[in-house]
C-alpha cells in the first residue's frame, strides 16, 4: 500500500451532492483494494490562473488515502471519464517526510 493525495477540480456548475458522490466513488475504489481512506478536504470555489473549458473558477478538493498502485490507476481512469471533473492530479506522498509538500512525487 502506498500513500497518495489526489487534487480534483470540479466544474463550478456541479452541485455539492454530485461532488460528494464522486468523492465517495474514489473512497469506494481505494477501500475496495484494501486501502484506507484518510480525508477529503474541500478547498472551496477558487479562481483559476487560466480558463479551462471557458470557465475561470473551479471547486477544489484534496483527497488523501492509502491504496495499491492498481487502484490508483482505476481512480484516475474514473476521474478522467466523469462529467463535472475538470482536472485531477495524483501524487504519491513520501512516508519519510514530516515537512511541507515539496517531498511529493508526481504519478504519471
Amino acid at each position: 500500500m502506498q500513500p497518495y493525495e489526489v487534487m480534483v477540480m470540479f466544474d463550478p456548475e456541479v452541485e455539492e451532492p454530485r461532488q460528494d458522490e464522486i468523492i465517495a466513488r474514489v473512497r469506494q475504489i481505494a477501500e475496495g483494494a484494501g486501502g484506507h481512506f484518510e480525508s477529503a478536504d474541500a478547498w472551496g470555489r477558487q479562481k483559476l490562473a487560466y480558463e479551462i473549458d471557458h470557465k475561470g473558477e473551479a471547486f477544489r478538493h484534496v483527497i488523501t488515502f492509502t491504496t495499491t498502485p492498481e487502484a490508483l490507476d482505476e481512480i484516475s481512469r474514473v476521474l478522467k471519464i466523469t462529467d463535472g471533473v475538470m482536472r485531477h492530479m495524483a501524487v504519491r506522498r513520501s512516508t519519510r517526510s514530516t515537512g511541507p509538500a515539496e517531498d511529493v512525487v508526481p504519478v504519471a
